[in-house]
């Protein structure tokens, strides 16, 4: 509770509303799924266990590449940042942009081609496209920090390590918080497209409206992801809050 009294007006704001949002639009949406006349291939696809199941197999794709992205992302946006490494962060910034301009489904397919399909290659392409948002707020995050703080550390005694975990990373923390966000979000939406693979995921109920011109299972599938994705930017938000140090908040 101290951290939310310390938040941002825009964080309280959007802590408070996206979860009552993100609420009336499921519920408006179970209203009309209780009350609207589906034919069978409709009906058979909306109902509460396999939306559930969907549900589920989206979340776990989001969860997996996240623990991916951050695992590897953070560490190499440090290892960027030290004395001896920084004149690489040109280089590996512009293949990580290479990277994200390509169009996802691309990705995905072609991984896919490469691989073969299944959740796995699902997670390996949408780990490799929500990479470069992390990366780039780490080593924004640490760069940022003032030099005469971390001279100050290095004078009062303090090793390398020490630096890094008591003053650099403390410091640049909501920066890289942003980042975590913004990947979770694209993670989301970009997970829609894990079903053109076999992964699962409610971008299901999108490919099969699209190709069942099916409007109800379109809409209802889009409905779910967007709600998914404000959801998970609500869980950014909140994670945000809790991470960052007290003094900066």
């Amino acid at each position: 509770m101290n951290r939310l009294r310390h938040a941002t007006r825009e964080d309280r704001l959007l802590l408070f509303g996206l979860p009552l949002f993100v609420g009336l639009l499921l519920i408006g949406w179970a209203i009309w799924r209780s009350s609207a006349s589906l034919d069978e291939i409709e009906a058979r696809l909306l109902t509460w266990q396999n939306i559930g199941t969907l549900t589920w197999e989206h979340l776990l794709i989001v969860v997996v590449c996240a623990v991916l992205v951050v695992g590897t992302a953070v560490p190499v946006g440090i290892l960027l940042t030290r004395p001896g490494t920084r004149g690489a962060i040109g280089p590996v910034l512009g293949v990580a942009n290479a990277g994200q301009a390509a169009p996802v489904v691309g990705v995905i397919v072609l991984l896919a081609l490469l691989l073969g399909f299944g959740f796995w290659v699902a997670v390996l392409a949408l780990t490799l496209y929500a990479f470069l948002p992390v990366l780039a707020n780490t080593i924004t995050g640490l760069r940022g920090v003032e030099p005469s703080l971390i001279e100050a550390a290095r004078g009062m005694g303090m090793s390398g390590t020490q630096v890094l975990l008591r003053v650099e990373l403390p410091i640049a923390i909501p920066v890289i918080m942003t980042g975590v966000r913004t990947a979770l979000v694209l993670l989301v939406g970009a997970g829609a497209f894990a079903s053109f693979i076999d992964a699962g995921g409610l971008g299901l109920l999108i490919q099969t409206g699209i190709l069942m011109f099916r409007f109800s299972i379109l809409v209802s599938g889009a409905l779910l992801v967007a709600a998914l994705a404000l959801a998970v930017e609500w869980v950014g938000r909140l994670l945000e809050v809790i991470v960052k140090p007290g003094g900066l908040a």
